[in-house]
């Protein structure tokens, strides 16, 4: 850094003053990193159990999904009623999440688009804070097909 009034001796002499000037904010700045480590590291925290609460919900929701549509299927062969259909359900809930995601299932025979189909209806605790915790309820269908008893 030359300019009118300042040589070569007084260039080095200005960037030897601006480095120890660098060195004072340096030495109140001792210690930063710990503090910007702990409110990053929370922050990455908070965001980390956010993105995995997501993931338990969808889990619990597929899964209820699917163990609706298996109870819907069973219950939709011609030698069951739809109480099988909510039995065989609660059953699959019970053995893949626990017993207070099946607590509220219903069964029955209906009408869709003109065919005759079995649904079942399951509604349950929406997890809010792991698998525990307040929260909403979660209602999830099974529609299959009824199969027709033969006469």
């Amino acid at each position: 850094m030359t300019g009118p009034g300042i040589g070569m001796r007084g260039a080095a002499q200005h960037l030897a003053q601006r480095a120890v000037g660098c060195d004072a904010v340096r030495g109140r700045e001792r210690g930063s990193a710990a503090v910007d480590f702990a409110l990053v590291g929370g922050l990455i925290t908070l965001l980390f159990a956010g993105v995995v609460q997501i993931a338990l919900v969808q889990h619990v929701r597929s899964t209820l999904v699917d163990c609706a549509a298996e109870g819907a299927r069973y219950a939709a062969l011609a030698d069951r009623a739809p109480q099988d259909g909510v039995a065989r359900t609660r059953a699959l809930i019970e053995s893949a999440l626990s017993a207070g995601y099946a607590q509220d299932v219903s069964a029955a025979r209906t009408r869709l688009d003109g065919l005759d189909v079995v649904e079942v209806t399951v509604t349950a605790p929406l997890p809010v804070a792991g698998l525990l915790g307040p929260g909403g309820a979660l209602t999830v269908t099974g529609h299959a097909l009824a199969e027709d008893a033969a006469p």
